[in-house]
């Protein structure tokens, strides 16, 4: 950003910065509409349960404002809240919608580790097969949590080597190993970030960059090339793996 007299930024700089954000704000508003308009074509439901929210919160709040004649100061709270209450409707159908059509696919889980939020440092695809069951890495305040997504069976031996590999250069750090499923013992990809959340707390932030460091290395070795997020049910995978055998 160029800066005026006294290193203040210019006129100029900040009309960019302006029309920056304002271009950003825009782009926010399409995604989002756009996003309501897919999710309205598959969810018969969400339009009636968004209007309700509005509605229903809406006339309470204006019903208490006439018993106790606030009713020009409650109806506005009312109105706002209501709008919060659809716009949180909206964002879980779609959150739910999404999940749905992510689950079985191969990536689905890097991608949900992928909108972590938090102190996480994720590692994705750092062992792997050619049938693309995947073991993710994500180092937290938990410790190393190790994350499989494909067939139970093959990624039993996958998380155990991995798990091996890993305590040689960590120690002591706790070390979690999750199977992505429906099955007993197992995550469902819906609720993968929900448990990761719970986890305790056992390291902190230094020991996270100090474990991040000593794990570098492991992400340099050979493995498959692997989807960025869900790939489709029944896509070809003969690129795929091509690329694992020259590997």
């Amino acid at each position: 950003m160029a800066a005026g007299k006294g290193g203040t930024p210019s006129k100029e700089a900040k009309a960019a910065a302006k029309a920056a954000r304002k271009q950003q704000s825009k782009e926010r508003r399409q995604q989002l509409w756009q996003a309501f308009q897919m999710q309205r074509k598959e969810d018969k439901l969400l339009l009636p349960m968004m209007i309700g929210a509005l509605v229903g919160i809406t006339l309470v709040f204006l019903v208490v404002g006439l018993i106790f004649g606030l009713q020009w100061f409650l109806l506005p709270l009312g109105l706002l809240l209501g709008a919060l209450v659809a716009f949180i409707i909206f964002g879980r159908r779609v959150q739910k919608n999404v999940y749905a059509k992510a689950e079985g696919q191969a990536g689905a889980a890097a991608w949900v580790l992928e909108n972590l939020q938090g102190k996480w440092r994720v590692s994705n695809g750092i062992a792997a097969t050619t049938q693309l069951d995947a073991v993710h890495r994500v180092i937290g305040l938990p410790g190393v949590v190790l994350v499989g997504e494909g067939s139970p069976q093959r990624l039993k031996s996958l998380l155990a080597q991995e798990k091996k590999r890993t305590a040689r250069l960590i120690g002591d750090t706790p070390i979690y190993d999750i199977i992505i499923g429906n099955e007993e013992g197992q995550v469902p990809l819906k609720g993968l970030q929900k448990h990761l959340t719970k986890l305790p707390r056992n390291i902190d932030a230094k020991r996270i960059d100090l474990i991040e460091g000593r794990l570098t290395a492991l992400n340099a070795r050979s493995g498959p090339a692997l989807p960025k997020g869900p790939m489709p049910a029944g896509a070809k995978m003969r690129g795929v793996q091509r690329s694992i055998r020259r590997r």
